[in-house]
């Protein structure tokens, strides 16, 4: 046998057994691979979750700060108004004065209008009969308005200040959303191609199946009448829509955008927002749920869903996921409505 045969002979076996081991360990290095992006995921998810916390924080800040600006324009304007009011006032007693004045001087019940203290005045001149009753009046009036004034003005820098709160929350909490959500996206950009084109594949195929999932779950709806029945049968037409932050529809929904928006089509006005939606109506424990109850999740209150019934409910999840249904346990409790 040559020495080429010989070689062949050898070589053969070595290449045979390194195929097998490829094959063999191929399902353990895909195993390996997957894993790996199950942690990607579910690192993703919660980052987004926060994500959309945040932007509820916001919704929220951003509802109490349009009620402060519309309460801060009325005290306002009503200051606005008492000083107009006031400097009346102060003009009709200066004509008093000047009048008295050409008159022959300051009488006993003028000098009473301008002194600085009317009540020491009264008691050293003992001359409370010389004060006319218009007098009394007019300077009752403007002491009153000049209070009214002076408390009005405390209300509106009072509210001036509830103002910057809430519009520092409302900056702090969509800073917050932000950088949650571009931390999810440093780590997607992390990945390899082939990785990025996998995990981004497997985000297709899960939302594809929620969809799927929660339209066969939509004929519980068919039976569920009054606001509930149309706020329901209008948020399940919205399955398969993405989540986005502040959204309302008819594209995109955020999760206290679809449950406002439901609910208007049946209706009910609601704030666009999770922390504010859970005062209306009437408060139902868990165990009490039915369809239509708004059912809010998270010791903030940072998420709401509707309740479908049979355990079920029909939410706008966070960023990368659709409006779909969901289980009513798969995040923590915070309470239950029913308008």
């Amino acid at each position: 046998m040559s020495k080429h045969g010989r070689r062949a002979k050898f070589v053969f076996p070595i290449l045979l057994m390194a195929s097998v081991s490829q094959l063999l360990l191929s399902p353990n290095a895909e195993a390996t691979q997957n894993e790996s992006l199950l942690v990607v995921q579910h690192q993703v998810d919660q980052l987004q979750i926060q994500a959309a916390s945040a932007a509820e924080a916001a919704n929220g800040a951003k509802v109490r700060l349009s009620v402060l600006q519309r309460n801060l324009s009325g005290v306002q304007h009503q200051q606005a108004r008492e000083g107009a009011g006031l400097i009346a006032l102060r003009k009709s007693l200066g004509l008093l004065a000047a009048n008295a004045y050409k008159n022959g001087g300051l009488s006993n019940g003028m000098q009473l209008l301008f002194a600085q203290n009317p009540s020491e005045y009264l008691a050293s001149a003992g001359q409370l009969e010389a004060v006319t009753r218009s007098q009394v009046i007019e300077l009752r009036r403007y002491a009153s308005a000049e209070q009214r004034f002076h408390q009005t003005s405390l209300i509106v820098g009072d509210r001036v200040k509830q103002v910057q709160v809430a519009q520092r929350e409302l900056a702090t909490s969509a800073a917050l959303a932000q950088a949650k959500l571009a931390s999810a996206q440093k780590i997607l950009n992390s990945l390899k191609g082939a990785d990025r084109k996998r995990y981004l594949a497997a985000q297709v195929a899960r939302n594809a199946s929620d969809r799927k999932t929660s339209q066969a779950s939509s004929k519980l709806a068919n039976t569920v009448s009054g606001r509930a029945g149309i706020a329901l049968r209008f948020a399940l037409q919205q399955v398969g829509k993405p989540y986005l932050f502040g959204a309302a529809g008819m594209a995109r929904w955020d999760c206290s955008g679809l449950t406002m928006v439901a609910f208007a089509r049946a209706g009910v006005s609601l704030p666009h927002s999770s922390q504010e939606q859970i005062h209306y109506g009437r408060k139902v424990s868990f165990t009490s749920l039915l369809p239509g109850d708004l059912v809010f999740f998270y010791r903030d209150v940072s998420h709401v869903g509707i309740y479908l019934g049979h355990g079920l409910i029909l939410d706008a999840p966070h960023p990368g996921r659709n409006v779909q249904v969901d289980s009513v346990r798969s995040m923590p409790f915070a309470g239950a409505i029913r308008l």
